[in-house]
């Protein structure tokens, strides 16, 4: 057997390994592609949804940012076939670096965000890839040995537009949720009671004004006005102290605070009368103020002592939601749905339901669709709004982000008294 000479085995071997290592290194370019392609995908489609639609201006410098790491990565996967197949371009290799660079910190920042705030499976997934993906791309073309024309300014540009890109995101994400609370302002008067002809009746008049001192908009989830009247006989003598204990102990609940007295015995207040004063669904805008009367009537003969008119307003902020409608869902009394948290005992409830989207087109990919349900709640004791924001079908779980987050204010005036017995005297 005729062994051959040593050089060709020797230039065999060679030919070998260098196969293989084309072999891998034309995976390892295919992998790049399609990290750089993948992460231009996802990061133009929130781009794109950001600045063309987010309520705020950091989400629509959020979205330019990432339109602009999307047209980044796309050059660097044009760079990457260069690199590797063509070699038309010089510095091909470091474009190919900067544009695994700013995928990888890109995603980074991506995943970051869906952690803390998403609550989908899939995008974690994807966004967990992509940044293992591009951190390994960032080794890859490292390791073919790229050339820095000047470290020290792509150093630097890198550097700049990174601190950026985690200013923007901390910004928005962090800082200006808890920031620049707004909060509008009801007020009530009452005007002076008119008796009717046949000195049979009275009636109140109450002013509601509500006026937004603020540059943010309001969206109207729901209103109430009521009135609560008391009987409040004197008593002959001073009250004794376990009487005093006993009116602080219905402190506890906030329909039964009355104040401390010697002479004064206030018993629980009714409800004589309840009705919403604006619309669910109309938009209060900034710097404006709305002005509604509304008129109370009662015979002469009532045997209440003094009326508490109350007024208060369950609003969402403009740029922390986006509400297209709320649709009326049906009674509480006739088999609507309400949380075991509602004391359906004693209230009675319109129920009303409202699809929520996100003001940013990271949260909308990334959380699972919310829904506002609001209650108009009334029965003897008072009335009021409550509102929560859910997933479908967890209407009995409620939020503690409904402040923060999605920018709720619930505003209450009152009570503001009024004494019949100047009135009832006319009798």
């Amino acid at each position: 057997m005729k062994i051959p000479p040593k050089s060709a085995t020797t230039t065999r071997l060679r030919a070998q390994r260098n196969m293989v290592k084309n072999r891998r290194s034309r995976v390892s370019m295919v992998v790049i592609l399609l990290v750089l392609l993948v992460t231009t995908a996802v990061t133009g489609r929130f781009g794109t949804e950001n600045f063309s639609r987010a309520l705020t201006f950091p989400g629509r410098i959020t979205g330019a940012v990432l339109i602009m790491v999307a047209f980044t990565t796309l050059l660097g996967a044009a760079a990457v076939a260069d690199h590797w197949v063509w070699h038309s371009f010089p510095h091909s290799d470091l474009v190919a670096l900067i544009g695994a660079l700013a995928a990888f910190l890109t995603n980074l920042l991506l995943l970051a965000e869906v952690l803390k705030n998403g609550d989908s499976v899939a995008y974690p997934v994807l966004l967990g890839a992509l940044t293992a993906g591009s951190a390994w791309a960032v080794f890859a073309v490292w390791r073919t040995s790229v050339v820095i024309p000047a470290p020290k300014r792509v150093a630097a540009a890198l550097i700049i537009s990174s601190a950026i890109a985690i200013a923007n995101f901390g910004y928005q994400n962090l800082y200006q949720p808890s920031q620049n609370e707004a909060r509008p302002v009801i007020r009530l008067t009452t005007g002076k009671p008119v008796v009717s002809h046949d000195q049979k009746a009275f009636s109140v008049p109450v002013d509601i004004t509500l006026e937004n001192r603020n540059d943010a908009n309001f969206y109207v989830l729901g209103t109430e006005f009521h009135a609560m009247a008391e009987r409040v006989p004197l008593s002959t003598k001073d009250r004794l102290r376990h009487q005093w204990r006993a009116d602080a102990e219905q402190w506890t609940r906030y329909q039964d605070i009355n104040p401390l007295s010697r002479r004064e015995i206030h018993q629980p207040g009714e409800l004589i009368e309840a009705q919403p004063w604006l619309p669910i669904g109309q938009w209060i805008e900034a710097n404006d103020t709305f002005a509604t009367r509304m008129v109370v009537q009662l015979p002469m003969n009532t045997p209440y002592d003094q009326v508490g008119f109350y007024a208060s307003a369950s609003l969402a902020r403009k740029d922390r939601v986006i509400l297209k409608r709320i649709d009326f869902q049906g009674y509480s009394w006739r088999g609507g749905k309400v949380p075991p948290w509602m004391n359906t005992k004693e209230y009675d409830s319109l129920i009303y339901r409202g699809r929520l989207h996100e003001n940013n087109a990271i949260d909308e990919h990334t959380r699972v669709p919310r829904f506002v349900n609001v209650y108009w709640s009334f029965g003897t004791q008072g009335a009021g709004i409550r509102e929560t924001i859910t997933r479908n079908g967890s209407e009995d779980h409620t939020q503690a982000e409904l402040v923060s987050r999605y920018g709720l204010v619930d505003i209450l005036t009152g009570p503001i008294n009024l004494t019949l017995w100047d009135i009832k005297s006319r009798r």
